[in-house]
C-alpha cells in the first residue's frame, strides 16, 4: 500500500474516534488490533507514530468496563514488546510526535490503575483480609492455623504482634489502613506482588525491622501505602494526559507489570534510605520527602530499563542528595539577590577579623626557618615569632631545628613592629636577587619574603612551605594595617563566608526572601505596656 494513503487513512480514523461516538462505535467494531499490530513491525516511524495514536484513541473513547478488557487485548497480542523492539530501540531516534504518542499510551496504561487507587478496603470482605493473612504467612513462614488451634485471645495476640512486626498502623484490626483513597487497595495489590515476586527481598525487608529498636523500625505497611501514594501522584494516575508533554520513560515499556516493579525497587530504596538516615518513627515524612527527590532525580535521567533505574538510584544515596541539595541551595537565585548580598557584606568585616586574628595568633606560636647562606648551607636554623602584644619580632639563631615553641628569652634579636616600613616578597627580595643558583630556583622564589625597615635593612625569610609562607605574608600584612591578599585568606574568607550564610539562613528553608523588606508597622497608640506576672 501506498505509504502516503497509509498514513492518511490512519490519521482519518483517529480523527472519527475521538470526534464522533457514532463513529468510535462503527470504528471499533470494524478495526481490531491484530490489523493494526503489522504496521508497528515496520520502519517508517511515521506509520508507527499514527497507528499508536490510533490505539490511543480506541484507548481513550472506549468506556471504562471496555478499557481492561482491551488491556488484555494488548497484553495478549503483546503490544508493549512490538513498541519496545521496533520503536524504543530503533536505531532511528523518536521524533516529538511519537513521544507524544508513546507518553499517551503510558498514561492510559497507568490510568488503569486508577479503579484499584480509588477503592476502599471492605474490613468484611473475606477475600480481602486473606491477602493480608497471605503477606503474615509469607513474612513469617507460619502454616494458617485451623480455627480451633489454642484460645481466640491467643490468636489475636500472636495476630496483633505479627502485624505490628510488618509495619501496619493499626495492629488488630490492618484492614483498616487500606481505607484512605488513594491509595486504596493499589497499596495492597503492590505488597501482595512484592511479597510474591520477590521473597527474599520482603522477608529480609520485615524480619531486619522488627529486630530493630521500635523507634527505629521502618514501619513496612505504612511505609508500602505511603510509597504507593506518592508514585502515583508522580506517574498522575488517574489525570488525562496532557496535548504538549512527550514526557514518557522507556523503561515502563520493559515489563508487563511495570508499575508493580517500579514499586518494588522503591520499597528497597525507602528501607536503604531509612537507615543511611538513622532514622526514627518522628523522620517518617522527613524520610519519604527525601525519597520522593531520589525517585523524581532518577525519573529525570530517563533510565532505558528498571535495572538501569536500580543502578541510578543506588548512585543517589542520602549522603549525595544533602551534596547535591547543598550545591543547588547555594546557586540558587535567591543567593544572588539583594538581601542575601547585603547580608554577605555586612557579615564580610567580621570574618575577616576572625581570620586576621588566627593570623597573628600564628605568629605569636612562632617559625622556625632554615639560613641560606651564599654558600648554599642549609644546616643552621633561626627562629622568628610576634610578642603577644603584637609590638615587636623576636628572633635569633638556633643550632638544631627545635621540637616546639622557642621562649621569647633564647631569642636575642628583637625588631619592633613600629620600625617595619614594608612586605616585600618574590623577586623583589634583596636575598632574590643576588646571583647564584638561588636566582633559578622557583620553588624557593615561590616561599620568599622580606621585611624591610629603617632605610635599607632587610629580614629575611624563606618560609619552609606555602602554608607557613601565606600565614606570615598575611599576619605582617595585618599588622601593618594592610589587606590580606593570599590564596590562603581567600579559600578561609569562601569556607568561613558559606558555613555563616547557611547557619544565617537556616531558618529560612523553603522561604522565599523578598527583594523588598516588608514595611515597618504602625507606631501602638501608647507605650504603656504591662505584664502582669500574676
Amino acid at each position: 500500500m501506498d505509504t502516503a494513503v497509509l498514513q492518511r487513512s490512519l490519521a482519518i480514523l483517529e480523527s472519527m474516534v475521538l470526534n464522533s461516538q457514532d463513529l468510535y462505535q462503527k470504528v471499533a467494531q470494524e478495526i481490531t488490533i491484530g490489523q493494526l499490530i503489522p504496521h508497528l513491525q515496520g520502519t517508517d516511524q511515521d506509520i508507527q507514530t499514527y497507528t499508536i495514536a490510533v490505539i490511543n484513541a480506541l484507548f481513550l473513547k472506549a468506556p471504562e468496563d471496555k478499557r481492561q478488557e482491551m488491556a488484555h487485548i494488548l497484553a495478549q497480542k503483546q503490544l508493549r514488546s512490538i513498541i519496545l523492539s521496533n520503536v524504543i530501540r530503533s536505531p532511528k531516534p523518536i521524533n516529538d510526535e511519537m513521544a507524544h504518542q508513546l507518553y499517551v499510551l503510558q498514561v492510559l496504561t497507568f490510568n488503569l490503575l486508577e479503579d484499584r487507587m480509588m477503592t476502599k478496603m471492605d474490613p468484611q470482605d473475606q477475600a480481602q483480609r486473606d491477602i493480608i493473612f497471605e503477606l503474615r504467612r509469607i513474612a513469617f513462614d507460619v502454616e494458617c492455623e485451623p480455627n480451633n488451634s489454642g484460645s481466640i485471645e491467643k490468636r489475636k495476640s500472636m495476630y496483633t504482634r505479627d502485624y505490628k512486626k510488618l509495619g501496619f498502623i493499626n495492629h488488630v484490626n490492618p484492614a483498616m489502613d487500606f481505607t484512605q483513597i488513594p491509595p486504596g487497595m493499589l497499596a495492597l495489590d503492590n505488597m501482595l506482588y512484592f511479597a510474591r515476586h520477590h521473597q527474599d527481598a520482603y522477608i529480609r525487608i520485615v524480619l531486619e525491622n522488627s529486630s530493630r529498636e521500635d523507634k527505629h523500625e521502618c514501619p513496612f505497611g505504612r511505609s508500602s501505602i505511603e510509597l504507593t501514594k506518592m508514585l502515583c501522584e508522580t506517574l498522575k494516575v488517574g489525570e488525562l494526559p496532557s496535548e504538549n508533554c512527550h514526557d514518557f520513560h522507556p523503561m515502563f515499556f520493559t515489563h508487563d507489570r511495570s508499575f508493580e516493579e517500579f514499586f518494588c525497587i522503591c520499597i528497597q530504596l525507602l528501607n536503604k534510605t531509612w537507615k543511611e538516615m538513622r532514622a526514627t518513627s518522628e523522620d517518617f515524612n522527613k524520610v519519604m520527602q527525601v525519597v520522593r527527590d531520589q525517585i523524581m532525580r532518577a525519573l529525570t535521567q530517563k533510565p532505558n530499563s528498571l535495572d538501569q533505574l536500580k543502578s541510578r538510584l543506588q548512585n543517589l544515596s542520602y549522603t549525595e542528595i544533602l551534596k547535591i541539595r547543598q550545591s543547588e541551595r547555594m546557586n540558587q537565585e535567591d543567593f544572588q539577590s539583594r538581601p542575601i548580598l547585603e547580608l554577605r557584606e555586612k557579615i564580610q568585616p567580621e570574618i575577616m577579623e576572625l581570620i586576621k586574628q588566627q593570623r597573628l595568633n600564628r605568629l605569636c606560636d612562632g617559625t622556625c626557618f632554615r639560613k641560606i647562606s651564599s654558600r648554599r648551607r642549609q644546616d643552621k636554623f633561626w627562629y622568628c615569632r610576634l610578642s603577644p602584644n603584637h609590638k615587636v619580632l623576636h628572633y635569633g639563631d638556633l643550632e638544631e631545628s627545635p621540637q616546639g615553641e622557642v621562649s621569647h628569652d633564647l631569642l636575642q634579636e628583637k625588631l619592633p613592629v613600629a620600625d617595619i616600613k614594608a612586605v616585600v616578597t618574590g623577586k623583589d627580595c634583596p636575598h632574590m636577587k643576588e646571583k647564584g643558583a638561588l636566582k633559578q630556583n622557583k620553588e624557593v622564589l615561590e616561599l620568599a619574603f622580606s621585611v624591610l625597615y629603617e632605610s635599607d635593612e632587610y629580614l629575611n625569610f624563606i618560609a619552609p612551605d606555602k602554608h607557613e609562607y601565606c600565614v606570615w605574608t598575611d599576619g605582617l600584612n595585618a599588622l601593618l594595617g594592610k589587606e590580606m591578599t593570599s590564596d590562603f585568606t581567600k579559600s578561609d574568607m569562601d569556607t568561613l563566608l558559606s558555613m555563616e550564610m547557611k547557619l544565617r539562613l537556616l531558618d529560612l528553608e523553603n522561604i522565599q526572601i523578598p527583594e523588598a523588606p516588608p514595611p515597618i508597622p504602625k507606631e501602638p497608640s501608647n507605650y504603656d505596656f504591662v505584664y502582669d506576672c500574676n
